[in-house]
């Protein structure tokens, strides 16, 4: 991979980035700008990414982390959408096996909510047609007491019987950062925590970008024949200063979901659940956690930084107590949270639940291209499509040309690992190189599900740094793992690394209280942070800490 994604080398990108116009620039660090970016490198546009905050730190890191074929799509008669997404699954899972895994879902159906038997069934058959489910994956309906053997604590009460189909759960952070990293090794020039602060314009046609370098204040200017805003919720706030947002334009919601021990809440698999207010919620096992979302509310808040409130809390918990009644689950079992923004593109009069996910792109007089709405599934599919959009454009402009997409058979970063069918054999040989370097098997086997076809690097450093982890108190696994975290994945500050490059905030908030301390003393050796920084640091690691485990009691 490029010693280009390393935060040690950032005043050197950033520097690069000035000295050349580019073919291409994108504004955004999520899962489409990370799509678009690898899209086009892989094709031989000269490109560059530029994100305001750390990767995924947006939408692309506070989803329901599923890479799914929207069945509940089909209830709006989203044939095409459905149709794409759910063939996107496929190719999603097979370029990352590592950040992508098959998970059985159980659909239980109950007498006047949602959809009937007949009817779940006939549309489980539709999605597995649309989608091209492969015949291991297909669904099958159940009766109740087939749904009670698999999920015995579920509510029987007027329980007819459900279905049982495939879907795909992700980690999205790390989806997106290897979207990236293999974006960077393609040639794409990416950086974070740099923020557009104004446009350039030459006769009218946009040119470039002032930038602000957010960790240590230099400017910078950026020129490239074409820009992408790929901003996600704040696509709109760009378009304004673009002085092109006229007709159609983002409605936000806001997605909240909460994590439990699998102690507190023993789900057996995962569960799709029609509420009686027709919202979807999911229960989700992960690595002996559960998650539970979402909520689908209008948002009006901070972009950057939203949270749960005590009304999206207490919805989620009715909603467990309506269909596990016998759990008993309170707010103090409650052990983190997170929330995210969805940027919907908006339809009059019609509410946050019934807005397509369908993505569009637009094109302002001055030449920005903005691509808005989409799924985290079909981030792919986007990319290629904007990025045709664009390679039509660069023909009749300039004359040139660029290959064909190549993204559906191109392995992202940590997925060359010989395909999905060959990843248990691959674990399988990694955990006995692990198990030769004195570590045990499921530490190995953490490791190599993390980081797929990178393990060889993090085995790297574990054979050179034994002395440096103990000398600071850190498991020799740990220090590999932050260290490759800084020089191949431009994580820099403490949140960057506990949350969208391990999820460890979400998922082990308490392992995060136990190291936070030698890893802070770590990250700031490497990265030469002043005093300041360090302390600044702390405090956004503690505050990051405090809003997961705490609701508000109104948006703001």
């Amino acid at each position: 991979m490029s010693e280009t994604f390393s935060s040690l080398n950032r005043s050197s990108v950033l520097k690069k980035m000035e000295k050349e116009e580019f073919d291409l620039l994108i504004i955004g660090g999520g899962i489409t700008g990370a799509g678009i970016a690898l899209d086009a490198a892989s094709r031989g546009m000269k490109t560059a990414l530029i994100e305001m905050q750390d990767f995924a730190a947006g939408t692309s890191s506070r989803s329901t982390k599923l890479i799914h074929g929207g069945l509940r799509y089909l209830k709006k008669f989203e044939i095409t959408l459905v149709s794409e997404v759910g063939r996107e699954r496929a190719i999603v899972y097979e370029n990352g096996p590592h950040v992508t895994i098959p998970l059985r879902m159980l659909i239980p159906v109950y007498k006047n909510i949602g959809l009937g038997m007949f009817t779940t069934s006939l549309g489980l058959r539709l999605y597995d047609f649309l989608a091209g489910v492969k015949k291991t994956e297909r669904y099958r309906m159940l009766n109740k007491d087939e749904i009670i053997q698999l999920e015995p604590k579920l509510n029987r009460d007027e329980l007819l019987g459900g279905g049982l189909f495939v879907e795909y759960r992700s980690d999205d952070a790390r989806l997106t950062i290897e979207v990236m990293k293999e974006a960077s090794s393609q040639g794409a020039l990416i950086i974070n925590y740099t923020k557009v602060t104004e446009f350039i314009y030459q006769n009218g046609k946009l040119a470039g970008v002032c930038t602000l370098d957010q960790l240590d204040g230099q400017r910078y200017k950026i020129y490239a024949k074409k820009i992408v805003n790929a901003a996600g919720p704040w696509v709109d706030t760009l378009r304004e200063k673009d002085r092109s947002l006229m007709n159609k334009h983002l409605y936000l919601t806001k997605g909240v979901h909460l994590v439990f021990d699998q102690s507190v809440f023993p789900l057996q698999q995962a569960v799709y659940f029609d509420t009686p207010d027709g919202r979807m919620v999911l229960m989700i096992p992960r690595d002996g956690k559960i998650y539970v979302g979402t909520t689908d509310t209008p948002y009006k808040g901070d972009l950057t930084n939203p949270r749960m409130t005590v009304s999206d809390r207490d919805y989620l918990l009715n909603t467990i107590h309506y269909i596990f009644p016998d759990l008993n689950i309170k707010e103090s079992d409650i052990e983190s949270s997170w929330a995210g923004v969805r940027p919907l593109i908006h339809e009059p009069s019609k509410g946050p639940s019934e807005i397509s996910r369908k993505d569009e792109i637009w094109v302002s007089p001055s030449g920005l291209v903005t691509i808005a709405g989409g799924k985290l599934t079909g981030y792919r599919k986007m990319a290629e499509k904007i990025v045709d959009t664009l390679g039509a454009s660069f023909y009749k402009e300039y004359g040139i040309t660029f290959s064909p997409s190549k993204t559906k058979q191109l392995p992202i970063s940590g997925g060359a690992v010989g395909g999905s069918q060959s990843f248990h054999a691959f674990i399988e040989r990694k955990i006995e190189q692990g198990l030769e370097l004195g570590l045990d098997k499921d530490a190995a086997y953490s490791l190599i599900k993390t980081y797929g076809s990178n393990i060889d690097e993090l085995y790297e450093l574990i054979k050179k740094n034994k002395t440096a982890a103990d000398a600071l108190g850190l498991p020799l696994v740990l220090f590999a793992q932050v260290i490759y975290s800084i020089t191949k994945e431009y994580a820099y500050t403490p949140v960057d690394f506990f949350l969208r490059r391990t999820g460890a905030l979400l998922f082990q908030i308490e392992w995060v209280k136990k190291w936070k301390t030698p890893i802070i003393e770590l990250m700031s050796h490497v990265l030469s942070w002043s005093s300041e920084e360090k302390e600044r640091y702390c405090f956004e690691l503690e505050k990051q800490i405090q809003e997961q485990t705490t609701a508000l009691e109104t948006d703001i």
